[in-house]
């Protein structure tokens, strides 16, 4: 019997591949074929939402039962009884916060479950960018948290939510919840990579959700708080994004402070996370 040698090729940085095309570096990949991958895995990801509507349950639900929840049960309790209306309006900027961090916290679930199922391994043998694929997947969540947003301040509206600002102000409200909730997902992207089971990452997530939400300046003033929990919630970056859609909105006290600490708090989470998330998708095994 003879013996057939093969040669294998070599890819231009030197890689041995055995005759099979090695994904192209991430840094090779042009910035338009870039956004073109992630145009395209975004455009899947949305199909999928399409195919499963189920999936926008949270994202429809979950806005108008906390309003109508907080509102009516403590709405009274916090202004006296039928003054529920400014309730509303420094509940709901402050809803806007949660709602982001909830998303977010979808994220991670998504990603474990999509590792999961395979999907993630037929991404990575393809000649993409690694971050298109986890961009791609914040891309829809952002629009899923417009949605769930537009609920809100459609049901805020009802409940007699008055705006004090220009509606320029209420879009700058809008759009700082968008960026920080992107940044947050980074953080539940990695938690989601890190973690064995989807379950794993939910459980994680609340143990992070429940004092960051309650400890904040979302639902009450945190005035009535004993000084620990008030120098907890000065650090809480939800009480600012919060405080900050609630000066936009109500179009009143130092509206400059909270935005720029929002938007500090959402490149250092970005800046450091995101890069993680990054490589521990490409080394997951």
């Amino acid at each position: 019997m003879s013996t057939v040698t093969t040669t294998p090729t070599r890819t231009p940085s030197g890689a041995a591949t055995g005759g099979r095309p090695a994904p192209a570096a991430e840094g090779r990949i042009p910035l338009r074929s870039h956004l073109r991958h992630i145009g395209a895995l975004a455009r899947r990801n949305a199909l999928q939402i399409k195919a499963d509507p189920e999936s926008m349950f949270d994202a429809v639900l979950m806005p108008i039962i906390f309003v109508l929840l907080f509102v009516f049960v403590f709405g009274g309790a916090m202004f006296g009884a039928g003054n529920q209306d400014q309730y509303v309006n420094y509940l709901v900027p402050g809803l806007m916060a949660m709602m982001g961090m909830n998303i977010a916290m979808a994220v991670g679930t998504g990603v474990n479950d999509d590792f999961k199922k395979g999907v993630m391994d037929r991404f990575r043998s393809m000649p993409i960018a690694r971050s298109s694929v986890l961009i791609a997947k914040i891309v829809v969540e952002i629009g899923r948290m417009l949605v769930a947003t537009t609920i809100l301040l459609v049901m805020g509206f009802v409940l007699g939510l008055t705006l004090h600002g220009s509606v320029f102000q209420l879009l700058a409200a809008v759009a700082l919840s968008m960026v920080f909730g992107a940044s947050l997902m980074w953080i539940f992207i990695l938690l989601g990579l890190t973690m064995k089971t989807a379950q794993a990452v939910q459980g994680v997530a609340m143990l992070v959700l429940m004092p960051l939400q309650f400890g904040s300046s979302i639902f009450a003033p945190t005035t009535s708080m004993p000084g620990w929990l008030q120098a907890f919630t000065d650090v809480n970056p939800l009480s600012n994004l919060a405080d900050a859609a609630r000066h936009l909105i109500n179009n009143e006290g130092a509206i400059a402070q909270p935005v720029l600490i929002t938007l500090a708090w959402a490149v250092g989470i970005t800046v450091i996370t995101a890069p993680l998330a990054v490589r521990k998708f490409r080394n997951k095994t």
